[in-house]
C-alpha cells in the first residue's frame, strides 16, 4: 500500500487547492476557509494515517517449522515474521495474536483420536473420538462423518456393592513391659462380604494406649554429629598446611534419666580433621567473540542460521564460574523462493453407465458390464510433485435400469452411531430395508447394480430398531 508523504501533501495543497476571497493568507478545501495553522493539522493528520496504514499491511506472526496433525500443535519456532512469508512453506505453521496454532496447508482432515474413556466406570456408559479440520480452507465430508462419534462401552458389568464390619477382637497385648505403649484390636470386612470389588468404610484395626505402671531407665545417646565448622581459608594457596575443622555432638539423643539412672554417652564430644581438598582460587570464564554463520537451513520460505562462540577468554579454571549465556545463537533467515505444494487427489466422482462389452444387451440380463469413475488431481504449485495413481478406476456391474425385480427384506445393517453426540436423547439404530432380489445373479455384491430398477416391494415392510445410549456426556452450552 502506498504511503501519503508530507511533500506529497504539501504539493497537492499548494497546486490543487484555490485561494479565499480575504486578506489574510490561507487555502479553501471543499467551499471551507482555514488559516495555515489548521491547515497544518490536517496535513499531519493524513501523514500520521499513512503510518498507521503502512504498519497495518503486514501481519507479523510466531513462524514455526513444524505442524502436528494428530495434536494440532506447533513445533520448532523460528520467530516473528509476515504471514506470507512463513506460509510460503506449505508445511509450516503460525499463531497470531489469539495464540491458536494454524496450519499454513490446505485443509486436510487429522486421524480419528482413539476413543475415549467409557464415561462410567460400571454398567454401560458411551465413548467418544474426535478428528479435526486443519488448514486452509474446509475439509470434504461426501460421508458426513462429521467431528465427533459415539458408541455404547461397558468396562466392568456391576458396581462396587459395600461390605460390613464384624464386631471388634478382642485387645492384644501392650507393646512394652515398662513405661507407657499401645494395644491393639482388629475386626474383618465380613458381615456382609462385598461384592464386585467393593469394600468396608473405615479402619480395620484400632489402637490405644496401655500403661505399665513401671518406670524405665533412660540410657544416654548421642545427637547427630553437626556441620562441619569453617575453614579459615576459601581456596588453597601452594606450601601452606591446612587448618582444621571441627564439628560437634551432644549426649542428648536421649539425655539419660536421673532416677532411675541412665548410662551416660560414651566417646568423645568432639571430632576434627584437616581442611582438605580445598580448591584452588577460582577464575572465571568469558567468551570469545562470535564466529562463523551457517547457510540459512532451508532452501525455501523461512529457515534459520546459526553462529558460535567459545568460553576461552579464558577458560574458566579451578572451579571458576562458567560463561553465562549460550554458546549457540539462531537468526530468522528468508529464502524469498515458494515451496513446492504437491498435488493432491480430489474424490472419486459417482460410478459413469453400466455399458456392454460387445453389442450383446446386458440390460435387465444376468450378464456382467463395465463402468468407470474418474478424479481429478488438484494440481500443486511452485514445481510440486504430481498426484501418485491412477486417474480412472474401472469396474464390473450389472445394468438393472428400470428392469421389474422383485423385492426382499435385507439382513439388519450396521449399529449406527449415538446421536446427537451429548444429552439425554442419545440413540443409535439399525434397519432392514427393501431391496431388489439378486439371488440369480453371479454376484451378491449389491454396490455392483447400477441403475434404478422397478421394485416390486407391496410385500415387504422395512424395519427399524432404536436403543437409547446411556451415560452420554451433558451438552455444553454454546455462550460459555
Amino acid at each position: 500500500m502506498r504511503v501519503i508523504t508530507l511533500a506529497r501533501v504539501k504539493q497537492t495543497a499548494r497546486y490543487g487547492l484555490s485561494s479565499c476571497h480575504s486578506k489574510r493568507k490561507c487555502v479553501r478545501i471543499k467551499h471551507f476557509c482555514h488559516t495555515d495553522s489548521a491547515m497544518n493539522l490536517i496535513l499531519w493528520g493524513i501523514v500520521l494515517l499513512g503510518i498507521y496504514v503502512q504498519q497495518s499491511a503486514s501481519q507479523m506472526v510466531e513462524c514455526f517449522s513444524s505442524f502436528s496433525m494428530s495434536t494440532g500443535n506447533c513445533g520448532d519456532l523460528l520467530g516473528q515474521v509476515g504471514k506470507d512469508n512463513c506460509c510460503m512453506n506449505p508445511n509450516y505453521g503460525y499463531k497470531e495474536a489469539d495464540g491458536i496454532c494454524r496450519f499454513c496447508g490446505l485443509a486436510t482432515w487429522s486421524e480419528w483420536t482413539s476413543w475415549g474413556e467409557c464415561s462410567v466406570s460400571c454398567t454401560e456408559g458411551v465413548t467418544q473420538r474426535r478428528r479435526f479440520c486443519y488448514g486452509i480452507g474446509d475439509c470434504k465430508d461426501p460421508e458426513k462423518l462429521g467431528t465427533i462419534q459415539t458408541k455404547p462401552c461397558v468396562k466392568k458389568e456391576c458396581c462396587p456393592v459395600e461390605g460390613g464390619w464384624s464386631q471388634w477382637g478382642n485387645w492384644q497385648q501392650c507393646s512394652v513391659t515398662c513405661a507407657n505403649g499401645i494395644k491393639k484390636r482388629r475386626r474383618t470386612c465380613s458381615e456382609p462380604i462385598p461384592q464386585c470389588g467393593g469394600s468396608c468404610s473405615g479402619a480395620e484395626e484400632e489402637t490405644a494406649p496401655c500403661f505399665t505402671e513401671t518406670i524405665c531407665p533412660t540410657h544416654g545417646g548421642w545427637s547427630s554429629w553437626g556441620s562441619w565448622g569453617p575453614c579459615p581459608v576459601t581456596c588453597l594457596y601452594e606450601g601452606r598446611s591446612p587448618e582444621k575443622e571441627v564439628r560437634r555432638r551432644t549426649c542428648t539423643n536421649p539425655a539419660p534419666s536421673m532416677a532411675p539412672r541412665g548410662n551416660d554417652c560414651e566417646g568423645s564430644l568432639t571430632d576434627s580433621r584437616p581442611c582438605s581438598g580445598l580448591p584452588f582460587c577460582p577464575v572465571d570464564g568469558n567468551w570469545g567473540a562470535w564466529i562463523g554463520s551457517s547457510p540459512c537451513s532451508v532452501t525455501c520460505g523461512v529457515g534459520l542460521q546459526t553462529q558460535s562462540r567459545m568460553c576461552d577468554s579464558p577458560k574458566p579454571t579451578h572451579g571458576g564460574r562458567q560463561c553465562h549465556g549460550e554458546e549457540i545463537k539462531k537468526d530468522v533467515c528468508t529464502v524469498p523462493v515458494h515451496c513446492p505444494i504437491n498435488g493432491i487427489w480430489d474424490e472419486w466422482s459417482n460410478w459413469g453407465p453400466c455399458k456392454p462389452p460387445s453389442t450383446r444387451k446386458i440390460r435387465c440380463n444376468v450378464r456382467e458390464g463395465n463402468r468407470r469413475r474418474e478424479r481429478h488431481c488438484l494440481e500443486g504449485q511452485h514445481n510440486g510433485s504430481l498426484c501418485d495413481g491412477e486417474i480412472l478406476q474401472h469396474g464390473s456391474c450389472y445394468d438393472i435400469e428400470e428392469c421389474p425385480m422383485a423385492g426382499i427384506l435385507s439382513e439388519w445393517s450396521e449399529w449406527s452411531y449415538c446421536k446427537p453426540d451429548c444429552g439425554p436423547n442419545s440413540e443409535r439404530t439399525r434397519e432392514r430395508k427393501c431391496v431388489p432380489d439378486i439371488s440369480k445373479y453371479r454376484s451378491q455384491d449389491h454396490s455392483i447394480f447400477a441403475g434404478e430398477p422397478h421394485l416390486n416391494c407391496e410385500d415387504v415392510k422395512p424395519e427399524m430398531e432404536k436403543r437409547p445410549c446411556k451415560n452420554v456426556p451433558v451438552c455444553k452450552s454454546k455462550f460459555k
